[in-house]
Order: C-alpha cells, then sequence, then structure tokens
C-alpha cells in the first residue's frame, strides 16, 4: 500500500476551499441583498437556485466529459483554468450592481462559471488516491473547505458590518489565490494514479445506467438528494431566520452559523478516520441520528448562545455525513467513470438546492420562521431511511464498464 500523501492532498483541498468560502459568502449575504428589492422568501428561495439549474446540467455533462478529455494539462485541469477566474471575476462584480436585473445577472455567470470547476477539482480526489485511503483523503480537503466556511462566516460577517461587498471581494480574492496554487502545484499525468488506464474510452450513457442500476448507488444518491434538502433551506435562509425571528443582527447570525463549519473543520479529519475504521455507512447512520436531535432541540430553542453550542454539536455530526458520503459512491464507480459519478453527486445535491430554498421559503411565509428546524429534520429522517437500504461493502464492486450495463 502506498504511503498516503498528505501534502498533495492538503494542495488540492485549495480547490474545495475557493468552492465552499464562495458558497458560504453566496447563501450567508445574498438573500440579504436580494431582501432590498424583494419581500417574499419564497421569490428569494427561487432566486437562490438559479445557479442549481445550471449545475443540473452542466456539472454532471463536465463530470462526464472530463472522464474522456486527455490535454497536455490532463483531463479536469483545463475546466479549472476556465471556471475558477471567471468565478472569481463575477464574485468581485456582485457589489457593483445597481439595480435586481443586473444582480440576477451577475449570479447566473457567476455561478455559471462554478458549475464548470466544481465535479473535476472534486473528481481530482479520487484520482490522487487508492480507494481504501479516499475517506482520509477527503476528510484532508474537507478540512480545507472548513477553513474556507469558517473564513466566510467569521471574516466575512465582520467584513459585512464595514462594507456589503467586502465579503464578496474576500471570496473572489481567495478563488484567484486557490487557483494558483493548485494550478502550480497539481500535475495530473505525474500525480493521478494509472493515468493512461484512466484515459480509456467510456460510454457516457452507460456511467449513468450503472450508477442507476446499481440499487446501493442509487438509494445513495436519494440520502444526499434527502439531507442536501433538509440542510440546504437552512442554510440559505438562517440569517433571515436569525433578523426576522430571533431578532439579532444579520452580522450576529452569520457568525453563528460560523459554528457548524468551525465544529466541522475541527472534526473533518477524525471522521474520515472513524469512516475508515468502523465503515462508511454506519458513520453515515450515526451522523444523521445526531442531525436529527439537533434539529429537534433547535426547533424550542430562541437564546443565541445555545444555539451556537448546539451548532458546534451538530458540525461533528454533519462532518461523519459529509466526509463518508462522496467516497462512499466514488468506490461504487467503474474504472473510466470516476468523474461521471462525481457529477451524479453534485447532479442530486443540485436538484436538493433547487427545491429546498423555494419550498423552504413558502412554507415559512405560510407558516412563519418558527417551522425551518422542522422542515430541516423530516427530510434528514428520509435520509435515514434511504441509507438503510444501501450495502456498507463496495470493493468487489466489478470495475469495468459492462458491469451490469
Amino acid at each position: 500500500m502506498d504511503k498516503f500523501n498528505y501534502r498533495k492532498i492538503l494542495l488540492l483541498g485549495f480547490g474545495f476551499f475557493a468552492i465552499t468560502v464562495t458558497w458560504s459568502v453566496y447563501n450567508a449575504f445574498m438573500p440579504k441583498l436580494l431582501s432590498e428589492y424583494i419581500r417574499s422568501s419564497a421569490l428569494i428561495g427561487f432566486i437562490m437556485t438559479f445557479d442549481n439549474y445550471f449545475a443540473l446540467f452542466l456539472q454532471p455533462a463536465v463530470g462526464m466529459y472530463s472522464d474522456r478529455l486527455n490535454t497536455r494539462f490532463g483531463r479536469r485541469m483545463p475546466f479549472l483554468m476556465v471556471g475558477m477566474p471567471l468565478a472569481a471575476l463575477f464574485t468581485f462584480l456582485i457589489p457593483f450592481h445597481q439595480a435586481l436585473l443586473m444582480l440576477i445577472v451577475f449570479i447566473i455567470f457567476m455561478n455559471l462559471s462554478m458549475s464548470i470547476f466544481r465535479s473535476p477539482v472534486i473528481a481530482l480526489m479520487p484520482d490522487l488516491t487508492r480507494v481504501e485511503q479516499r475517506s482520509k483523503a477527503n476528510s484532508v480537503i474537507n478540512f480545507m473547505g472548513g477553513i474556507g466556511a469558517l473564513i466566510a462566516y467569521f471574516i466575512g460577517s465582520k467584513l459585512w458590518d464595514f462594507n456589503k461587498g467586502y465579503p464578496f471581494y474576500l471570496a473572489g480574492t481567495l478563488m484567484l489565490l486557490s487557483f494558483v496554487i493548485l494550478f502550480y502545484f497539481i500535475r495530473e499525468k505525474r500525480d493521478v494514479l494509472n493515468y493512461e488506464q484512466a484515459e480509456e474510452s467510456v460510454q457516457l450513457r452507460e456511467g449513468f445506467r450503472s450508477a442507476i442500476q446499481n440499487k446501493s448507488a442509487l438509494f445513495l444518491l436519494l440520502a444526499i438528494l434527502s439531507w442536501f434538502t433538509g440542510f440546504n433551506g437552512i442554510e440559505t435562509f438562517f440569517t433571515r431566520y436569525g433578523e426576522v425571528y430571533l431578532g439579532v443582527k444579520i452580522s450576529d447570525a452569520s457568525f453563528s452559523f460560523a459554528f457548524i463549519s468551525l465544529a466541522f473543520l475541527l472534526f473533518a479529519i477524525p471522521a474520515g478516520f472513524i469512516g475508515t475504521k468502523i465503515g462508511k455507512k454506519r458513520s453515515i447512520l450515526i451522523g444523521i441520528f445526531g442531525i436529527i436531535i439537533g434539529f429537534i432541540v433547535l426547533f424550542f430553542l430562541k437564546d443565541l448562545l445555545i444555539i451556537r453550542i448546539i451548532f458546534l454539536i451538530m458540525g461533528c455530526f454533519w462532518a461523519l455525513v459529509n466526509i463518508n458520503s462522496y467516497p462512499f459512491l466514488a468506490e461504487m464507480a467503474p474504472t473510466g467513470f470516476i468523474g461521471t459519478y462525481t457529477g451524479l453527486y453534485y447532479l442530486f445535491a443540485s436538484i436538493a438546492n433547487i427545491i429546498s430554498p423555494p419550498l423552504l421559503g413558502a412554507m415559512m411565509d405560510l407558516i412563519g420562521y418558527k417551522i425551518m428546524f422542522l422542515y430541516g429534520c423530516f427530510f434528514i429522517i428520509i435520509s435515514f431511511f434511504m441509507m438503510l437500504q444501501v450495502k456498507d461493502h463496495h470493493i468487489n464492486f466489478k470495475r469495468n464498464s459492462n458491469a451490469s450495463i
């Protein structure tokens, strides 16, 4: 067994760092910018899903295409070279909007750019690591993502009080810096395991069908859909929940949500080792159960200090779910289909992101903000039952393009 290369995976983690810091800034502050023009929470939620309509089609297609591409920069890097600078540009432009239409245009193009590189940069992790090391590798990458979220919530919330554009300038700058690090240090043809074998021609339809016809892969994708539906709506609206329901400042609410990111950061690497030790399915189920209890408790709370403490605990359980879910799906992929399965992961996550904000927004318009955590709890419970249908071991899954097709 090859020695695990922490340095290489840590450098690769700057890709996820850039994604996380940008999305965290976007989710924390974009609803407030939109609320200056729009009063309906449902409509704000709908606009917040615009990016996911692009992600719904682009991320799976880009992931699949990156499995087949072969350039002097590799298979994944060309997408980073296009997507990351463009994403940084449009993130910078968001604070310069002069009207709602201009803001929406910047939102669309920023998220279109993000969709170009997200699947390829994540697919690099299983490209660079062996199956038995992927939970560890994903924990390191998510550790970097946790740092990005902390910067967005802790520093971004303070910058917001000085100028509403500063958090977006911060995210754009860190996006560019991350691209430079990735481009300089990651060399696919040098670093990817069995690069020549991975270059073999694949049929895109076969990759999709292999995931859908594999019962465990399908139920895992449905679980991913469910827990992101529950969590994304809360992430999108928590700053508004804090302002309207708890009666606190936007910056204080954003700062509070950072406690989930802090716990996620601290527990990311232990979660990867736990997944390796006791199995990914068991780790995910433990995490889901903890999140369910947390949402039930949060439903009864209005004290911001206690909410932050609960967020700290829940961040650890959220790490168990997130750190182990993508490697679990990736190990089900036949040879040559890592990018395809990565695209499917983000396809189902994007469907959740499309459904959740307008659905939760509409429910809050009708019932009130108090419903938010019960909404999250309901979908997390569904994900628990989906995970019970997933088999725990897939290392012996037939790894050729003709398997079950």
